[in-house]
């Protein structure tokens, strides 16, 4: 019984020195384990090769950055959304264009927009857009540039230009831009390499984030200029969250090539939204082209997603582009940004529910809610349009002259301008959706007074309804219920 007893407890012992020894080493390698996440934390990248400001290959930063490096070259990949995207679309290459997979045609899609912009490149090719790889390549290889002369301005938002600007002004960055908008495209192209890269966003002495694009930082001093702000340097007085915003800003806004020189100007002088873009144009006299079908001087919108996410709730709220597009992400110890930039509908779990304590399926429904109700209004806008187009058409065929249409070309102007500024737009209305539907409403009945000037030549226009003065309201006498006292909760309602 003694030895059983005595079996037992040298048993236990063991097993209690064996367990001991396990949380030992548990410990241990925790602790291991603590430390080197640690000194990750500590050494956020390895310098593997040296950067220096004229470093602009990609490949080269990915030796020190292999994480952001891979999420960059994933934006190869082609997904399409409800209302974006592409599915990737074969064909056959050709002596002038080799791509064998492109976006499929929005032309074809919706032929509407071939009336919309008739006698201008967009009416020939217009495909939806690709991720950032494909930037450059589809820029050089649209029929567009069958059908146009191009300016090298172009490369402005297609291409890495930071060091191809340098090197064209001798170490001037505006020098550089200024020479490569004079050029035409074929020769521009020439001179740049890759699309976008991580020295237009990036210093490669601190990484902190830096805007590049000459057209921003002329666009964003008159901005703050307009709000009283004089001689703004966005790279020294913007924060790090605006940062976060203006590199993306850098390229998708609305802007327009200024002059015989084709300088790359956005149209912020007065503000940055659809009305003051109006004005602008008005003040500061520009046509994309005359319309083919109506005489028109009209306006091509870009993609203005700039101007239009600063009208919505996420700008108000100090959200920022990347804070959606490119969701933070943990690497091990590594928080860092996911450069494989996309839709946040192909990422709502790092994008959306970091704020919205939602499903995904209940917040991609209301994406989808959103993005449904404006597409229908986009709808009915572009019928408009094109419903005017058609009728100053057969004015003219009728024997009507500019001087007749003057009215009715003004206000196709300005309708048209508004519908492409939200067509244009790459959110479907979600980045503002109710300056999406003020702007595709005052479009409707621009393009409906459009037609009413046709028909009236003495029609006097109402150019912006949104912004004439508020009509006040006429008292009017309220005729209480049988039975219930004048003015109490028994009266009829409004």
């Amino acid at each position: 019984m003694d030895a059983s007893r005595t079996r037992r407890r040298l048993m236990l012992l063991l097993a209690a020195m064996v367990l001991a020894a396990g949380a030992a080493a548990a410990a241990a390698a925790l602790a291991v384990n603590i430390m080197e996440r640690k000194q990750e934390a500590r050494n956020p990248f390895y310098r593997v090769v040296e950067l220096t400001d004229m470093t602009e290959d990609p490949a080269i930063w990915g030796k020190n950055f292999p994480l952001q490096y891979d999420d960059y070259k994933r934006t190869v990949d082609m997904v399409h959304t409800k209302y974006g995207g592409s599915d990737g679309v074969p064909r056959a290459p050709t002596a002038n264009d080799p791509r064998e997979v492109t976006a499929q045609s929005r032309l074809e899609e919706d032929p509407r927009l071939k009336t919309f912009w008739a006698g201008y490149a967009f009416a020939v090719d217009f495909r939806e857009e690709r991720g950032h790889a494909y930037m450059l390549e589809d820029q050089t290889f649209t029929e567009r540039q069958q059908v146009t002369k191009q300016p090298g301005t172009c490369m402005h938002c297609h291409a890495s230009l930071y060091v191809p600007y340098k090197k064209l002004g001798e170490g001037d960055l505006i020098k550089g831009f200024e020479k490569m908008n004079q050029m035409p495209y074929a020769e521009a192209r020439k001179l740049v390499e890759h699309p976008v890269a991580c020295i237009d966003c990036h210093d490669p002495e601190t990484m902190q984030l830096r805007v590049t694009r000459p057209g921003f930082l002329e666009g964003i001093r008159a901005l703050k200029a307009s709000q009283g702000v004089q001689n703004y340097d966005v790279n020294a007085q913007a924060t790090r969250q605006e940062m976060r915003t203006y590199v993306c800003g850098q390229c998708h806004v609305e802007y327009y090539f200024k002059g015989p020189e084709k300088r790359l100007t956005y149209p912020w002088a007065n503000g940055i939204k659809i009305e003051n873009i109006l004005t602008y144009y008005t003040e500061n006299p520009h046509k994309d082209w005359t319309h083919a079908e109506t005489g028109a001087p009209v306006l091509k919108a870009q993609h203005p997603e700039f101007e239009m996410y600063n009208q919505g709730i996420h700008a108000r709220s100090g959200v920022a582009c990347a804070d959606c597009h490119m969701p933070y992400k943990r690497e091990g110890a590594l928080k860092i940004s996911d450069h494989h930039v996309r839709s946040p509908l192909l990422n709502v779990n790092r994008a959306c529910q970091t704020c919205h304590n939602w499903t995904e399926v209940e917040l991609t429904q209301r994406v989808f809610t959103i993005q449904d109700r404006t597409f229908e209004l986009r709808n009915r806008a572009l019928d408009a349009v094109v419903a005017l187009i058609g009728d100053m058409k057969a004015a003219r065929a009728a024997g009507k002259t500019d001087a007749d249409l003057k009215t009715a070309m003004e206000l196709q102007r300005r309708a048209q301008f508004m519908v492409d500024f939200v067509e244009a737009e790459n959110s479907m209305g979600f980045h503002a959706p109710e300056e999406a539907a003020r702007i595709l409403g005052i479009a409707m009945d621009l393009a409906r007074q459009g037609q009413l000037a046709v028909r009236q030549a003495d029609y006097t226009p109402n150019l912006f309804p949104s912004t004439t003065a508020p009509v006040k309201p006429t008292p009017r006498e309220v005729t209480p219920p049988p039975g219930s006292a004048a003015g109490g909760s028994g009266g009829t309602g409004n």
